[in-house]
């Protein structure tokens, strides 16, 4: 099969509805992140890649969209910021023929790549949450995913950044979610349970301006649970990112000082019949309040283990045994932000 040959129709994973959008999901999506440009935080990113080379990096990219598809995966989650993510995503959707619907898409505005396809640049993506980003984003995303697009997010919100409190970049939200494509955020850092707080009461003319959330919830990272059960009790829904917390939730993570949790987590893992990166995953899809958790799988073997998770039987016994795992979320975030790209 050549990879702009047309792909057969599995049988998908089960479908959800993805919280007030009148969209479905599927219960594990995939993350471009790692698979739209040549460098990312992920430890061990380098060494999924065989080359860095566009027209290669673009051959992998379908393939690995390929396999997520027959694997039964429909949501496909992009950025702005993701190098050629979107393009890429863009490509396959066209060659293998699916028309807007048959997967549910969603793409990022408010940071602009600035790597030039490079992974040791010193400045990666640069954050710009203003009106004039979001009008050149949107058209940009357009571009490339046209009418696919069902869900369009802020990338990485924050309090700081001002824009919930843009009336200006508000009101235009309030329009693309008239013109029918679902508007989100995305959360980072160690104010995301108030970041999203926030963000439920933005209304425009009395309407709630989003529909969807996309946070950070992982074993080492779970503060944000409460907030994210209050988000789908309104109507919004919640997909998790970073379940693996960046590669730190699977055997990659040597580090001396994590070797006491490693431990715990193996040992849970060996009696559940899964891997560490497994069990993670599984204690995500076990939350009530999730919707989807992405998969930021890089390699086609990484996607069908993430698709593995979700016949872990996850127990009480896990949930307490592991709970000890979590650190303060400003121990978490300083910890990801020293991450190398790779």
């Amino acid at each position: 099969m050549t990879l702009e040959a047309a792909i057969p129709m599995p049988t998908p994973l089960p479908l959800r509805p993805f919280g007030r959008t009148g969209r479905v999901v599927t219960p594990i999506g995939l993350g471009l992140a790692a698979l739209g440009r040549p460098g990312y935080i992920t430890l061990g990113h380098a060494g999924d890649l065989a080359s860095t080379a566009v027209m290669e990096m673009r051959a992998h990219c379908l393939a690995v969209l390929d396999v997520a598809w027959q694997a039964g995966i429909r949501y496909f989650d992009a950025a702005r910021s993701y190098g050629r993510g979107e393009e890429f995503l863009g490509d396959w959707l066209t060659a293998r023929g699916l028309s807007p619907g048959e997967a549910t898409i969603g793409s990022k505005w408010g940071y602009t790549y600035t790597a030039d396809w490079r992974v040791d640049a010193e400045v990666h993506e640069v954050k710009d949450h203003s009106l004039p980003v979001f009008e050149r984003q949107i058209a940009e995303t357009r571009s490339h995913l046209g009418a696919h697009l069902a869900l369009y997010q802020i990338h990485s919100a924050t309090l700081s950044s001002g824009v919930l409190d843009d009336a200006a970049v508000l009101a235009a939200l309030a329009g693309l979610r008239q013109a029918g494509v679902a508007v989100g955020l995305t959360l980072s850092g160690a104010g995301q349970a108030e970041t999203l707080e926030r963000a439920l009461d933005c209304r425009v003319d009395g309407e709630p301006v989003f529909d969807a959330v996309q946070a950070t919830w992982n074993l080492l990272e779970p503060s944000a649970g409460p907030v994210l059960q209050a988000a789908h009790d309104a109507g919004l829904g919640v997909m998790v990112k970073e379940a693996l917390a960046n590669g730190r939730l699977t055997p990659r993570n040597d580090a001396p000082d994590f070797a006491e949790r490693r431990a715990r987590l193996q040992a849970e893992a060996d009696r559940l019949g899964t891997d560490i990166a497994g069990l993670a995953l599984a204690a995500v899809l076990h939350q009530p309040w999730a919707d989807m958790v992405l998969s930021g799988a890089a390699t086609a073997a990484q996607v069908e283990a993430n698709v593995a998770a979700l016949s872990v039987a996850w127990d009480a016994r896990a949930a307490a045994t592991l709970a000890a795992l979590a650190e303060a979320p400003e121990t978490y975030w300083q910890t990801r932000s020293a991450l190398p790209w790779n």
